[in-house]
């Protein structure tokens, strides 16, 4: 059976769904987190950070820490993927994230730490998808229920009610999720 993985992205981890079926009829199978950090590390899920509302200087620790989670989040990665293709193919991926501003043009130091986290965990995640020979497709998680909608030729607010549905009986369906399927069904 054919599937399609959406993601959202955030610090340290990512909201993972596994939709199967065709475009008209897509079905949730698997709707879980994975941790791109590793857990057991101090600081990895936020290592552009010092502190509350401050930026990290120690460029050694930074550099210490995304190499840390490079390696994590690949293995994580690999792990997710090979678990899915037992019983799926899948090829493609949809990343939400909330933003693709470029952290250096940003002058607030504790503003410009998060954006550079939430470029790090993004990468992260789409170089993970690309080495276990996935297709994969950024999209903004402001423009996902738009371009849902325009997809299935509906307004955004029925693509969005729709996918809610797709999580009826599920445990866990939080807008992380929603919006990682909406992505998903998206690019199936």
């Amino acid at each position: 059976m054919t599937g399609t993985l959406g993601f959202r992205v955030k610090s340290g981890w990512a909201a993972s769904v596994l939709i199967v079926n065709s475009r008209n009829a897509p079905a949730v199978t698997d709707s879980r987190v994975i941790e791109l950090a590793d857990p057991g590390v101090a600081d990895s899920r936020q290592p552009y950070h010092a502190g509350f509302g401050t930026e990290q200087t120690d460029t050694a620790k930074v550099q210490r820490l995304v190499r840390g989670i490079e390696r994590f989040s690949r293995h994580a990665i690999a792990a997710l993927l090979d678990q899915y293709r037992v019983e799926h193919r899948v090829r493609r991926a949809a990343v939400v994230v909330a933003s693709l501003t470029d952290p250096d043009s940003i002058a607030n130091q504790h503003m410009r730490a998060h954006a550079s986290e939430g470029r790090l965990f993004r990468t992260a995640l789409v170089a993970g998808l690309e080495h276990g020979g996935m297709t994969v497709r950024v999209v903004l998680e402001r423009e996902v229920y738009e371009l849902l909608g325009k997809a299935m030729r509906r307004s955004p607010s029925q693509a969005k009610s729709q996918v809610a549905a797709l999580g009826e009986g599920l445990g866990r369906w939080r807008a992380e999720q929603k919006v990682a399927a909406a992505a998903a069904w998206l690019i199936s």
